[in-house]
C-alpha cells in the first residue's frame, strides 16, 4: 500500500492550462495541413534525371514510338544521339508542352 503511495506523490501534477482540448487538436491540423499544402506548392518537380531515352519520352506524352520518330523528323523535339541511343532533354520536352505547340503536332491518327 505503501509503495502506491509512493507512486503516487512522484507524479507530478497536470495543471489545467497543460491540458489540450480537442478544439486545441483541431486547430493544430488545420495549421499542419495548412503548411504542408504551401510547401507542396513550393516544390519544383524535376526528374531524377535531365537526359530521358525514347522509351520514357513515349511513356510521358503516352505516343507511339513511330509519333516519336515523327517529331524527331519534323524538328518538333529537340534529341541528341551519342552512341546509338537518341536522349530528350527534360526541360525541352516540358517547355513544348508548356507552349502549347504540341497541339498543332500531336494530332490523334
Amino acid at each position: 500500500m505503501t509503495a502506491f503511495k509512493d507512486n503516487q506523490q512522484q507524479r507530478p501534477t497536470i495543471q489545467r492550462d497543460q491540458l489540450l482540448t480537442q478544439g486545441d487538436l483541431i486547430e493544430f491540423k488545420e495549421a499542419l495541413l495548412k503548411d504542408i499544402a504551401i510547401l507542396m506548392q513550393q516544390r519544383v518537380i524535376e526528374p531524377a534525371k535531365k537526359w530521358l531515352k525514347s522509351h520514357e519520352v513515349r511513356k510521358m506524352l503516352d505516343i507511339s514510338a513511330g509519333k516519336l520518330q515523327y517529331l524527331r523528323d519534323n524538328g518538333t523535339i529537340p534529341f541528341t544521339k551519342l552512341g546509338g541511343i537518341t536522349y530528350y532533354d527534360y526541360q525541352e520536352i516540358m517547355q513544348l508542352m508548356e507552349s502549347g505547340q504540341h497541339k498543332t503536332h500531336l494530332r490523334v491518327a
